[in-house]
């Protein structure tokens, strides 16, 4: 049985924000509250990189482990859901998942008690699939329907990958093998589509020179 996963590639992220837009699009997220996030790491320094975070859909998940009324649960595709109907809000799940996927929707009068939202890897919730129900609590079930979720087929870098972790880790892996020989052989990078180092050099002073970026 296939374990959904998703991964992101700091490497090709370019903080676009496409999948968040994309998320709140598909599953109709209440206001103030983001599934999926883009987060800077090294914000302005040497090194700075951006990631889209999200449930990691975990296979030991530390929010079905704190739960005090058990609504989380996984599903054949390892997939973490919640029951909505059996949440009573606590916030538990959210200080206990170190990504912060857990949110907590504020709707209503100041203080009044809601429902734990989270990423459902577009796998809607336990009422019946693609049912108006399951829609309204949880969002789009596009894995009923054969599909992805939105989030990973929207990133225009294909940075964001989602889908059987077997296959998430093999084509990872042959990122960073190509990566890994690039360094030695330049197949490719900077090098391959500009010209060689000393020619980049060049260029860059007479882009200064013109005024060009």
């Amino acid at each position: 049985m296939a374990r959904m996963k998703f991964l992101c590639d700091v490497e090709r992220c370019i903080e676009c924000n496409a999948c968040v837009t994309a998320c709140k699009n598909e599953n109709e997220v209440p206001w103030g509250v983001n599934r999926r996030r883009v987060v800077t790491i090294n914000d302005g320094s040497p090194g700075e990189r951006s990631m889209s975070v999200a449930c990691m859909h975990c296979t030991d998940a530390p929010c079905v482990a704190v739960c005090p009324v058990d609504c989380f649960y996984y599903t054949d595709d390892g997939v973490v859901l919640h029951d909505k109907d059996i949440c009573i809000g606590c916030g538990y799940c959210f200080y206990a998942c170190p990504f912060g996927a857990p949110q907590f929707p504020q709707e209503g009068v100041f203080g009044q008690r809601g429902k734990m939202d989270k990423c459902t890897f577009c796998a809607g919730g336990p009422e019946e699939d693609n049912s108006p129900a399951e829609r309204a609590k949880y969002g789009g079930n596009r894995l009923a329907e054969g599909k992805l979720p939105l989030c990973a087929e929207m990133c225009a870098t294909h940075a964001l990958l989602a889908g059987d972790g077997d296959t998430v880790s093999d084509i990872f892996r042959e990122r960073v093998t190509w990566r890994g020989a690039a360094g030695l052989t330049q197949g490719w990078g900077w090098d391959k589509a500009y010209g060689k180092p000393g020619q980049r050099k060049g260029r860059a002073m007479e882009g200064k020179a013109t005024g060009s970026t």
